[in-house]
């Protein structure tokens, strides 16, 4: 029974004019918004989606709501793992220059170890000091 039905709907479909898609909407405005530096919707970021919606009469601020709060702890996350991946960095320039100035100081030590100048040789580089 399931068969004539599918076979009547494809039947169906081939006739119509209409044509179905089945890829995905672009949301609209999203190029321009990123052109601008904006984010890819509205209500990713921003004054509307990050201050509270409304507030008490005499001046207290509402309560945060779950989102506000999870978007907090996202931020907050992420500020600590930049910071971390900054220290890291740091350390990482630190130990490299450490080891340019350690090789420069074994370079000059083995420039150190090379024959010197004997008799007249040093005689004359002497005079010229």
């Amino acid at each position: 029974m399931a068969a004539p039905v599918r076979t009547l709907c494809c039947a169906v479909l081939r006739l119509s004019s209409r044509q179905f898609s089945t890829t995905c909407g672009v949301q609209a405005g999203e190029k321009w918004r990123k052109e601008q530096g904006l984010a890819r919707s509205g209500t990713e970021y921003g004054p509307l989606t990050d201050l509270p919606d409304w507030s008490y009469a005499d001046g207290r601020p509402a309560p945060l709501m779950k989102g506000q709060l999870r978007r907090k702890q996202e931020r907050e996350v992420l500020a600590t793992r930049i910071v971390m991946l900054n220290s890291e960095v740091d350390r990482g320039m630190e130990a490299w220059s450490e080891k340019q100035e350690e090789a420069k100081r074994l370079e000059e030590y083995k420039k150190s170890l090379l024959l010197k100048p004997k008799g007249r040789l040093l005689m004359k580089k002497a005079s010229k000091s």
